[in-house]
């Protein structure tokens, strides 16, 4: 694992002083900008004249930070100290962790886009427990049976799509599909890296939470996001150490749903696939929509637009007639692109879906981070995702089989070292994921993910929540598609207005 401070914000006045050799080193540190934009709630000077004052006394800055941020408890002023971290040889499992975080920015290798090596993170537990060999046999067989899968894909992408392939320039999207296939049998192990971006105050709180998981690798990731840190902002990263309630909470409610009795299997139900490929059973259930949704969108859009009160404008949605509201909505999406997105207003209303998806649909539905996201384990009972080209090309039964070697060997680690098994579990492997998102954010979501340029598994995913919330709020979901279909779907609503009126 390295962790490496790539850069932060500091003082654009300060880097020309220091050029002058008017600064030293100490002073570029965004502990400067922080102490200085505190001070103007309560300070008539101008700002750029606080600055200057904060460059000239650092340790003064350094201590006005924390009586602001950690005895008064403005701790928004953290949040202007912004640091870029280099993340380095961590598994995709400690990806998942950190990316929690929603106030922060994160870009990560791809495994689509780049063809992976044989490199893998060996978990601390794992190695303790002796069961090392097994672990590395394993990831071994996945790894093997990765590039003999890209090198069958590649060539039977390159088949399919003959009039693509003819063009050089397509060579890349091509090997990319094949590429994203290939990787649903190898491990959550598998080495990756990410930039980060994240203001002190955001990544004060993710070393606290790192600290407290129960794997030594995030632990250890924690520590060292707290050494790059102090160094250049020690004013602003101060309480790091996990309290009982980031150490105990989560493990009391486990133990609390195992006392209740939900902890003891996957409980498939009927209609849901144990042995899942892409789109089979029923792994997108909608379980919450607000009721009266249409009506209550309509009501926002005129509370916003007029003068009367929100219960006002709901009676008047109430005395409406559906065609009625639906012009409101379509006025206020008649000018929307593609790349719009939709009022305000839309957030009004929720829908909450729970979702059976692979860990290679989750790595791209995590990064949702405005949605509210929360999940199971991931769990062998639930089956796998197995692409359709891998069956295609006459592998599924040698993808089966590695499946099969590595839940033999996640149930022996689990016996010693639980939290530890999943690093075994390959991005085929699925977990339940409950789900909840405004409907602005649901547009987001299928803008992006339901587009046919998508990768396969979520797009399947994102038309499912689709339907079933078109199903649930016609109206104020009238224009949700991906970005491909969009301009049509748009069309076509507005087209058919234009008829009527007409």
């Amino acid at each position: 694992m390295e962790i490496i401070l790539a850069g932060c914000n500091v003082d654009y006045t300060a880097i020309g002083d220091f050029h002058a050799g008017r600064l030293n080193t100490e002073q570029l540190t965004p502990e400067t900008i922080a102490a200085a934009y505190a001070r103007i709630s309560r300070d008539e000077r101008p700002v750029n004249e606080l600055r200057a004052l904060a460059r000239k006394e650092v340790e003064k800055a350094r201590q006005s930070n924390e009586n602001i941020v950690f005895t008064m408890g403005h701790s928004s002023i953290a949040e202007h100290a912004v640091f870029n971290i280099d993340v380095l040889h961590v598994s995709r499992l400690l990806v998942e962790t950190l990316e929690r975080s929603r106030l922060a920015s994160y870009t990560e290798k791809s495994q689509r886009y780049v063809l992976l090596k044989d490199d893998f993170v060996l978990p601390a537990e794992v190695r303790d427990a002796g069961l090392d060999g097994d672990f590395i046999d394993t990831i071994a067989v996945q790894n093997r049976l990765y590039h003999k899968l890209y090198e069958r894909l590649r060539s039977y992408v390159f088949k399919r799509h003959p009039d693509l392939a003819q063009d050089q320039a397509n060579r890349s999207l091509l090997e990319g599909w094949a590429k994203e296939d290939a990787r649903y049998v190898i491990a959550l192990a598998t080495d990756t890296q990410l930039g980060m971006t994240v203001n002190a105050r955001t990544l004060e709180r993710m070393i606290r939470h790192l600290a407290s998981s129960p794997l030594a690798e995030a632990r250890e990731c924690g520590r060292r996001f707290f050494e790059v840190a102090v160094r250049i902002a020690p004013s602003l990263v101060r309480y790091v150490e996990p309290t009982d309630y980031d150490r105990l909470a989560g493990a009391e409610i486990k133990e609390k749903a195992a006392c209740l009795g939900t902890t003891g299997s996957a409980g498939i139900w009927e209609g849901e696939s144990a042995e899942a490929g892409p789109g089979g059973g029923e792994d997108a259930v909608l379980l919450h929509a607000t009721a009266d949704a249409d009506d209550r969108v309509v009501a926002a859009l005129l509370h916003s637009a007029g003068a009367l009160s929100w219960q006002e404008c709901r009676k008047k949605v109430g005395r409406m007639a559906k065609g009625e509201k639906a012009e409101v909505i379509k006025t206020a999406l008649c000018h929307m692109r593609a790349y719009d997105s939709v009022p305000r207003e839309f957030e009004n209303v929720d829908l909450q879906f729970e979702l059976t998806v692979s860990a290679s649909c989750f790595a791209q539905l995590k990064r949702h981070r405005m949605a509210t996201i929360t999940c199971q384990e991931y769990n062998p009972a639930l089956g796998v995702t197995v692409p359709q080209a891998v069956s295609e090309v006459g592998m599924e039964r040698d993808f089966r089989e590695v499946v099969t070697r590595t839940e033999a060997v996640y149930e022996r680690i689990k016996k010693v070292a639980p939290a530890a098994a999943t690093y075994i579990l390959t991005n085929a492997h699925r977990r339940r994921v409950s789900l909840k998102v405004n409907a602005r954010e649901l547009y987001h979501i299928a803008r992006l993910r339901g587009d046919r340029y998508a990768q396969w598994d979520i797009r399947c995913t994102a038309e499912k929540m689709m339907a079933l919330g078109k199903e649930a709020m016609p109206l104020t979901l009238m224009l949700v598609a991906g970005k491909d279909a969009f301009p049509a779907l748009q069309a076509q609503i507005f087209s058919a207005a234009a008829e009527i009126k007409g």
